[in-house]
């Protein structure tokens, strides 16, 4: 028989057995009730913050529609496309077939404009999900809904229940937005108030720790990308349900749909029980203040007051805004604030913990592995008091025992978090859930936190005995130990484990995020292996939270509660923090995998998890390299400096490595130069270039004009400064430096000092000189105005001192 006879046949065998899983898996789908939806997708114009702007919307709202199940269902959904571009439509945290997932090129295709597509599949599960786009930056303006999935056996007790979808909103297009992340500007954080400009930082006292951020090429401890005019509820910035009675039991369903921020929640009112995260029922909780990441979902019991209207607040995680959903009649009961967080001093307790920071988010060889090197040099450094009190903490841990499933394990080198001692083989013995935490300084960092809270001296000592707990207790917020599944999570000792470590990494100068320094269009798939379990790390290197989502799978998060830990489809792994999760690999075709904050996402930290199954005929027209090419697009954009004595234009292109750019300068007194280059990087911060130059050789003359060919190396060394160093085809050497501070809100200092000798080996110099050395510098201030216009004043000591106005477009 022929190899083409071959592989058809193994490809028919293989797509049989597909159907017959899926089929096994949805059921008799004759005798289930069928429940029917269309969700129509148009551009229209809304108005969310303050001015009508084009969005996207379902069914002509925002947020979409609530989808209403019962268990059991067969659902029927037909999503007709009436836009002008392709859109998408995934079902997030739905267990169903592949084919139906909803992320185009990879699992499902595109809806075409003017195109309906027919989604189908068995309803298996119950609880809190919602629907989005999975095209570009589609979710931002708009195409997103929540989706409710009643139980077959009710279990809890109360009376109604309320969808609150959060979002945020931004009038510009979303691709502007990208595109001046992309340029790496202080625009966002200086209009939301969130900048630390030099001036702040010194009346801290925390120049210090600025200047180790800058060494380690980072200008401070951001939080959130944004600047959002606007945080939404049910798409309003303040929502009212007077409805809702005295005494009632109201089940909240809430879902974070934002595009890029997570959210504090606090209730007003006695603490509320919180019974459900990512619609899997948990122990249940009296919980305020509670933490929900971009696309998690938590249910929440409230009881609505006697004499008042209970306030749900969300606020930003960085505090830059708020959003109030009231519930009730009378006066309000108010929910407690959040304090905003102090972005300097986290600074300073990150520097006092010596935390390495810039691992790169794109590697000089793409291909060889440094998952391991990246754990050992980047991230938390404990010193040995702290080193030496996990293990002590993890010591009593294995001296009691926990032998709830009766077998042990061998506890690898690498999963011990850098805790190097050298230990008997035979007391390393831990269940398997306690070996994948190993996170309880977290745990004591966060107690410490709470007792400060009520008695500011109260486990002083024990917070100061080990150098920079209190930093960690910056995070231990963020930690999972408060939910605990009311079933057994835990798999079969003797199932077949594998391990993944996944460093997250990011580069906010050129905003690049990536796992293990690889965006995913220079990615290999991540393969999964059927009938076994998938044990992946999260190893956070950057200084921002990323949710993390697995598309078709639930995942156990391993925390304190062992083999109670619950199962979710999104964590968030907060800063320079480790995570790990893990699930059985019962599916078969490629999922998508990826930080769920979208610009990370279109950015690059995303990767296919892929059982490596022969891919659905109805998808061969649709090549996953589209899918990969959403993540590595260009983006162009330019500035203008006109001024009295000189004007300059810069333009830009790039992607992921490649970037191509235009600059010109003229001064007043004729002198002028222009250059166009082509830069390819090596590494986050290292490019070679070439290119053209051209100039003026006389000044006060454009009559002598010389053009050479120019080749280097663009380097941004620590302490942020750009280096650039090259030579020209009259091998005439220049090298230069330049470096912009924040010193004040909105005021910006920047300067340059340029090198360049001549030694005449191509032409001779004038007089018979043998060297001639030019050297060029200016510094200046700029002072924004705008998002796109800033105030600008300079001095150049070829062209004298001026001023006048700064363009970004």
């Amino acid at each position: 028989m022929k190899t083409s006879q071959l592989t058809f046949f193994a490809l028919l065998l293989a797509l049989v057995l597909q159907a017959q899983t899926e089929k096994s898996v949805e059921g008799n789908v004759d005798n289930l009730p069928v429940r029917e939806y269309t969700l129509t997708l148009r551009e229209e114009q809304v108005n969310k913050a303050g001015k009508p702007v084009m969005g996207m919307t379902v069914n002509g709202q925002i947020p979409g529609p609530t989808l209403d199940f019962n268990e059991g269902e067969y659902a029927i959904i037909y999503v007709k496309n009436e836009m002008s571009v392709e859109s998408s439509i995934h079902w997030h945290g739905m267990l169903l077939p592949n084919f139906y997932d909803g992320v185009p090129y990879l699992s499902t295709p595109p809806i075409e404009p003017g195109k309906t597509l027919k989604y189908e599949f068995a309803i298996k599960q119950n609880g809190t999900y919602w629907y989005h786009s999975h095209t570009m930056l589609q979710e931002q303006s708009g195409v997103f809904g929540s989706i409710v999935i009643q139980p077959k056996d009710k279990t809890l007790e109360y009376d109604k229940e309320q969808v609150l979808v959060l979002s945020d909103w931004t009038n510009e297009k979303p691709r502007d937005v990208m595109r001046f992340l992309k340029r790496g500007t202080e625009w966002y954080n200086i209009r939301k108030g969130t900048a630390t400009p030099l001036n702040q930082v010194i009346a801290r006292g925390a120049l210090g720790a600025q200047v180790d951020f800058w060494r380690q090429r980072m200008e401070s401890a951001d939080i959130a990308d944004i600047y959002y005019p606007a945080f939404l509820i049910n798409g309003e910035e303040n929502v009212e349900y007077p409805e809702f009675k005295p005494g009632e039991k109201v089940r909240l369903r809430i879902i974070d749909g934002s595009a890029s921020t997570s959210f504090w929640m606090a209730f007003g009112g006695p603490d509320p029980l919180l019974v459900s995260a990512d619609g899997k029922d948990v122990v249940p909780v009296k919980r305020n203040k509670t933490f929900i990441a971009v696309a998690e979902t938590y249910d929440f019991i409230v009881t609505i007051p006697e004499n008042g209207k209970l306030e749900f607040k969300i606020m930003a995680q960085d505090g830059s805004g708020t959003a109030t959903a009231y519930l009730g009649q009378g006066p309000i009961v108010a929910a407690p604030d959040v304090s905003r967080p102090d972005k300097i001093g986290m600074m300073q307790q990150m520097a006092k913990m010596k935390m390495k920071m810039g691992a790169p988010a794109l590697k000089f060889r793409p291909g060889k592995d440094e998952r391991y090197q990246m754990k050992e040099k980047w991230g938390m450094q404990m010193d040995d008091n702290m080193q030496m009190e996990g293990m002590k903490e993890m010591n009593m841990d294995m001296m009691n025992g926990d032998k709830s499933n009766g077998k042990d394990m061998e506890m690898k080198k690498d999963e011990m978090d850098g805790m190097q001692m050298d230990m008997k083989k035979d007391s390393m013995q831990m269940d398997r859930s306690k070996m994948a935490g190993m996170d309880t300084k977290m745990k004591e960092a966060s107690q410490m936190e709470d007792m400060n809270k009520t008695n500011p001296t109260a486990g002083r000592e024990v917070m100061d005995e080990a150098d920079g707990m209190q930093g960690m207790a910056m995070f231990s917020q963020y930690n999972y130990d408060y939910l605990k599944s009311p079933e057994k999570t835990s798999y079969d000792p003797d199932v077949p484990v594998s391990e993944i470590l996944l460093n997250l990494t990011g580069n906010m100068q050129r905003y690049i995020w990536s796992m293990n320094g690889v965006p995913l269009s220079e990615a290999d798939k991540i393969k999964i292996k059927g009938d076994e379990v998938t044990r992946i790390t999260f190893n956070n290197l950057t200084m921002m939270h990323h949710p993390m989502h697995l598309h078709g799978h639930f995942f156990r998060v391993i925390n304190e509660n062992g083999e109670y830990s619950p199962l979710k489809h999104t964590v968030n792994v907060p800063p320079m923090q480790k995570l790990t999760i893990e699930f059985y690999g019962n599916e078969y075709g490629d999922w998508f995998f990826h930080c769920h904050i979208l610009y990370h996402l279109v950015s690059g930290m995303a990767r296919i998890v892929s059982y490596d199954t022969p891919r659905d005929p109805r998808l061969e027209e649709y090549p996953v390299s589209k899918l990969l090419d959403e993540t590595d697009q260009y983006y162009s954009y330019g500035m203008i400096d006109a001024a009295s004595h000189m004007t300059t234009l810069n333009l830009i292109s790039s992607n992921i490595r490649n970037q191509f750019s235009f600059r010109g300068e003229y001064g007043w007194n004729k002198n002028m130069e222009v250059e166009a280059a082509y830069d390819r990087y090596l590494y986050d911060y290292l490019t070679v270039f070439g290119g053209v130059n051209v100039e003026n050789e006389m000044e006060d003359s454009l009559d002598e004009i010389t053009t050479t060919a120019i080749a280097g190396v663009r380097y941004l060394t620590p302490y942020l400064f750009t280096l650039d160093v090259r030579m020209d085809s009259k091998l005439r050497p220049q090298i230069s430096l330049s470096r912009a501070i924040s010193i004040f809100p909105r005021t910006i200092l920047f300067g340059m000092y340029e090198y360049q000798a001549d030694f005449g080996w191509v032409d001779e110099l004038p007089q018979g000189d043998n060297f001639k050395k030019e050297i060029t510098w200016s510094t200046g201030i700029e002072y924004f105005l705008s998002k796109n216009f800033s105030l600008m004043g300079s001095y150049d000591n070829r062209f004298g001192a001026g001023g006048g106005l700064s363009l970004r477009f």
